[in-house]
């Protein structure tokens, strides 16, 4: 779920499934593209369905909770003689690359979404994305009949011009072993975002009393693992922005960036400590010892808490223990505390059935489809809310009421991922991983990092 470049100008205004909008302004929560400069618009909205057989490509992502959509095809051809859907996949790794590859060779998908490290900043900003807005007027959608809220359209609409429909929306959640809190006599953390005494500090005090550190792999475990969101973006949640404010006016592109601040460095020394200090988290080396190269520790039952996407969430039913759903805790920003991560359908521009291609969005946003969607793909978290209902009751084990609590706060607390936002990300992201590792094994200082880090994020920035 990750990941973006720019020439127009850009502001992200994220709001809420349920409804709650979050100002754009200081510390608030996410940014909506409502404050891009439109593109030209294309000539491909005007060919219209002719009635004959056509036939779409769907570009998606190679992974189970991605490629199910390929069970959809017949009810939908079904009900759509005249439109025939073809899958084209990636590996995550190759997402970004093989889709140039086909933009280039003048094989563009019709459908696609930010599956790999780009994101709607990026795709945008090369100017790969249809502009909908004489499609849906024909059309005559509205988002409320697919029960999509408004302001989660606002998201990719730009100065009033829709591109991309959102289909998944993905938040930031704890998940906790219930059967490491209570072999440790400790109380279950709380699901409701206003619960004022769960904190980070409370959470690393819990953590402390789930730990137990032993020379024998096999006994060790740790309290928490807190992955908070892209290694750039952590500092925000404890109320330090790394980002010029005019990043999010300037396409995604900062005038200035603080990773080498005082104020900065010390969000990250708090974050290392819990792993060189506190020791209440892994490093990344017992993670991959205990659960493999690609592996989540926390499926082993070896950790107690981990913060984390709520794709997380999708194999919580398989999970050989009893599992708990809770709120991310409060680490010193009173207006965010949740990552969103929310995945839109767009038609790109090289699409030469864009119409068909909107049909084909509307099923797959629609009330029945999203529904079904969440058990065919193990877990999907439905942008329409009325199948969210149903997401809720997904999880084995876990109170559904929980579930709705958790995202209803995560939305509330929430601010858009910042790499759907920034320009060059992946570069920075792959940047900023080789860079901290030292820090992580113990062979480095944050002070001794941060500098570089500086220094390389403002020249990718300046590319």
């Amino acid at each position: 779920m990750k990941k973006r470049r720019i020439k127009k100008t850009f502001a992200l205004l994220l709001a809420s499934s349920m409804l709650v909008v979050l100002a754009l302004s200081g510390c608030s929560g996410g940014k909506s593209a409502g404050d891009v400069a439109p593109g030209n618009d294309s000539d491909s909205t005007k060919s219209g369905s002719s009635g004959e057989q056509v036939t779409i490509t769907h570009y998606t992502m190679d992974s189970e909770d991605r490629t199910f959509i390929e069970k959809l095809v017949p009810d939908f051809e079904a009900k759509h003689p005249n439109i025939k859907v073809r899958i084209e996949k990636a590996p995550y790794e190759q997402f970004d690359s093989k889709l140039q590859t086909l933009i280039a060779g003048g094989k563009s998908p019709d459908v696609t979404s930010h599956y790999g490290y780009g994101g709607f900043a990026e795709y945008f900003n090369k100017d790969m994305l249809l502009d909908m807005n004489d499609i849906i007027k024909e059309d005559g959608f509205k988002a409320a009949d697919y029960n999509i809220p408004e302001d989660l359209m606002k998201i990719y609409t730009v100065k009033d011009h829709v591109y991309g429909i959102p289909v998944n929306m993905y938040v930031t959640l704890m998940l906790y072993n219930k059967d490491m809190f209570d072999a440790a006599n400790v109380p279950y953390p709380p699901s409701d975002y206003e619960d004022k005494s769960w904190t980070f500090d409370k959470m690393v005090e819990d953590a402390k009393k789930l730990t137990h550190v032993s020379d024998d792999i096999a006994k060790t475990q740790y309290g928490v693992d807190f992955t908070w969101s892209e290694r750039d973006m952590r500092p925000l949640y404890f109320g330090v922005e790394p980002y010029s404010q005019d990043t999010w006016t300037n396409g995604g592109v900062p005038s200035e960036t603080h990773f080498d601040s005082p104020e900065v460095i010390a969000t990250y020394n708090k974050l290392f400590n819990l792993i060189l200090k506190d020791k209440v988290s892994p490093t990344t080396e017992w993670s991959k010892s205990v659960a493999g190269q690609n592996g989540d520790a926390f499926v082993t039952g070896k950790l107690g808490m981990t913060v984390s996407g709520s794709w997380s969430l999708a194999g919580s039913n398989d999970f050989p223990f009893k599992v708990g759903v809770a709120a991310v805790p409060a680490g010193g920003n009173d207006k965010i505390r949740s990552v969103l991560f929310v995945d839109p359908l767009l038609i790109l521009k090289g699409s030469k059935h864009p119409k068909e291609a909107f049909e084909w969005i509307k099923y797959l946003v629609s009330e029945e489809v999203q529904e079904k969607s969440i058990d065919l793909s193990g877990g999907n978290p439905p942008v329409n809310t009325k199948a969210a209902e149903a997401y809720y009751k997904h999880f084995d084990g876990i109170d559904p009421e929980d579930v709705k609590k958790v995202y209803e706060g995560a939305v509330k607390y929430g601010f858009e991922s910042y790499n759907h936002l920034i320009t060059n990300y992946s570069q920075i992201n792959d940047m900023f991983i080789n860079e901290m590792q030292p820090i992580d094994t113990g062979h480095k200082t944050v002070e001794e990092v941060m500098p570089t880090i500086q220094k390389k994020v403002m020249e990718i920035i300046k590319r």
